[in-house]
């Protein structure tokens, strides 16, 4: 987006950001290191991170997954290269921390520039002077020279910058500013072959694996909604019958990606560009991830025997047993918020390991058995006789609780 003559006074006279003067003196800004911080944040989208709460309200609504801008969601680059709320792939970038000051001194003894007290000396000097001059005169003027370059991403002058990188052989700005010009890119297929021609710039190694990243996730989501789209169409698969889709896959992020494709796709073999196990491999996704968005997208679908199976290991000697990277309380919350019935909820309530998070989580979600074995186990007779009044009268755990108060097996410790 370029603006034009009348637009930049209206940027300048409108902007919170006044105008400054090319004195160093009074320089508060820290260096800025965007592309670098932009990039460091794209790995976000893989961190094994205990703060992921958010991924417990994946849906595909057709909105990208969660609101987080923080790591875990696996964002899209795009989303830090905008000051727009779309989530796309990456991180937003810093903003420099100082203002614009008023312009009250002379920047040299020309007549013209004084002139300019009540004008905006950068739009004037951007205006004026050949670019050459421009860049070797701000090169010194490092206060001036970041404001320039904040005007210039806010005004959209994608050329100018450019070239001011290359300039001040700025490599990591350079490749950053060249990379944001796929939001630009409507077409799905022109933004893959424009995100192909990104991941030879001059990245740091693990910069350009999330750029390499970001290109492969839109390829596979390109095949992926090329087929569903012909699959829905068509009419003859049942879970888009039942479910059709609310929006295309293109462009989501990973995480979104993922929950999709447990959605859609859970039972496909590994071979398949839309298996969730693919994709988890692909992308190095950390179970805690891949188990949380699986359990939201099976559960969500009431698919009781998927999610068991998530959680069922077995050993080398045959015997199964329970396991949840995530633990056990959260699958509990998962599942109660996806109406669950009481039978699967008491199942997992009873594999938390923590008595008191155990006793809270049944007494919530009124699983009564399990309250009561609990309080059995623990000989509390005072805590389940205080129970027996929170269940129905003449119910099934009324009559238990009655019998085990009156069994003269158990020594209560109360």
């Amino acid at each position: 987006m370029n603006r034009t003559k009348g637009d930049e006074e209206e940027y300048w006279n409108s902007s919170k950001f006044k105008a400054f003067t090319f004195d160093d003196e009074d320089d508060e800004l820290s260096q800025l290191k965007e592309s670098k911080r932009a990039v460091n944040s794209l790995r976000d989208f893989v961190d094994d991170d205990d703060d992921d709460d958010d991924l417990e309200r994946v849906s595909w609504s057709g909105e990208p997954v969660g609101s987080r801008t923080r790591p875990g969601s696996f964002q899209s680059l795009s989303d830090a290269l905008s000051d727009t709320p779309a989530k796309s792939y990456a991180p937003e970038l810093g903003r420099p921390k100082g203002e614009y000051r008023d312009y009250s001194n002379d920047w040299s003894p020309s007549d013209t520039v004084r002139r300019l007290r009540k004008g905006k000396v950068l739009i004037f000097l951007k205006r004026t002077l050949c670019k050459e001059i421009l860049f070797r005169e701000l090169e010194v003027r490092q206060v001036a020279l970041r404001h320039l370059i904040h005007f210039l991403k806010e005004i959209g002058d994608q050329k100018l910058l450019l070239d001011l990188f290359r300039y001040l052989d700025r490599t990591e700005e350079l490749a950053l500013s060249h990379y944001r010009e796929h939001l630009n890119i409507q077409d799905p297929e022109k933004r893959k072959e424009f995100l192909k021609t990104c991941i030879g710039l001059p990245f740091s190694a693990e910069d350009s694996a999330h750029i390499q990243d970001h290109y492969t996730l839109l390829e596979r989501q390109i095949i992926i909604e090329a087929n569903d789209r012909h699959l829905e169409s068509a009419g003859q698969t049942e879970i888009f019958r039942k479910h059709p889709r609310k929006a295309s896959i293109l462009n989501m992020p990973l995480v979104t990606t993922l929950f999709y494709s447990c959605f859609y796709h859970y039972t496909e073999a590994e071979g398949t560009f839309s298996s969730p196990i693919n994709l988890k491999k692909t992308f190095k996704i950390p179970d805690k991830q891949y188990v949380l968005t699986a359990l939201a997208a099976r559960a969500k679908l009431r698919a009781w025997h998927d999610v068991d199976a998530l959680f069922t290991t077995k050993n080398w000697l045959g015997y199964t047993k329970k396991r949840a990277p995530i633990g056990f309380h959260r699958v509990v919350e998962i599942l109660h918020k996806n109406s669950a019935p009481v039978q699967i909820l008491q199942e997992y309530v009873n594999l938390v390991e923590d008595v008191d998070t155990k006793l809270n989580l049944a007494t919530k979600f009124k699983c009564h058995d399990v309250v009561i074995d609990t309080y059995r186990d623990l000989k509390d007779r005072q805590q389940l006789l205080a129970y027996r009044s929170k269940v129905d009268k003449g119910s099934a755990e009324e009559e238990k609780i009655d019998a085990l108060l009156s069994s003269p097996q158990i020594r209560w410790k109360n």
